[in-house]
């Protein structure tokens, strides 16, 4: 875990500023509950079009959710790393649960390939993005360790691929309705 330490504190060597002190709090709330990632979910299954991949963005988001704060949080239970140091000032609220994976990574990841899997290109890049600044905040703001981010983006891509997954079986399910539908009216 040395390693890991070193890695959070020359990011706090290297990068910490007063302007790095406003945005990467700001940066880290976009993942806060996963509300951004939901918003962006719902409003994509607005439109016929882009309904499918909202689906796939909230399946990854519920996928995520059950599998890292349900499951492998508790079962882990890895203390922040903030809590080796108690003088550590935070830029944050402190996280009440455990570090092992990090959510905020992980549900920023599962919509960015989400997007990726549905082969909405650019939206994945640009989600991708936002998820990549989420993720190397929460190291900024040293309550992940480098591991529970790397977990977080693991996680996340198996996620967006579990919500992809789930949209691909209920269209092909949907679509055999249809087709079963169509071919009763034909042999009338």
């Amino acid at each position: 875990m040395g390693w890991e330490f070193d890695i959070l504190n020359g990011i706090q060597s290297v990068f910490r500023s007063d302007l790095m002190d406003q945005i990467m709090p700001a940066v880290t709330a976009l993942g806060n509950g996963g509300i951004f990632w939901i918003a962006a979910g719902l409003v994509f299954t607005l439109y016929k079009k882009t309904r499918a991949f909202g689906f796939c963005i909230l399946a990854a988001l519920v996928f995520e959710v059950l599998s890292c704060n349900v499951i492998l949080k508790p079962l882990v239970a890895r203390p922040r790393p903030f809590t080796s140091d108690p003088a550590r000032i935070l830029l944050i609220p402190r996280p009440e649960d455990y570090s092992f994976p990090s959510g905020h990574t992980a549900v920023s990841f599962a919509a960015a390939s989400a997007a990726w899997f549905m082969k909405k290109r650019k939206t994945g890049v640009a989600f991708g993005a936002v998820a990549c600044l989420i993720a190397f905040s929460r190291l900024y703001l040293y309550v992940h360790y480098p591991t529970d981010v790397l977990g977080g983006m693991v996680f996340g891509i198996l996620a967006g691929f579990a919500g992809y997954w789930i949209v691909k079986l209920l269209e092909a399910k949907l679509s055999g309705r249809k087709n079963a539908g169509k071919q009763k009216q034909v042999r009338r």
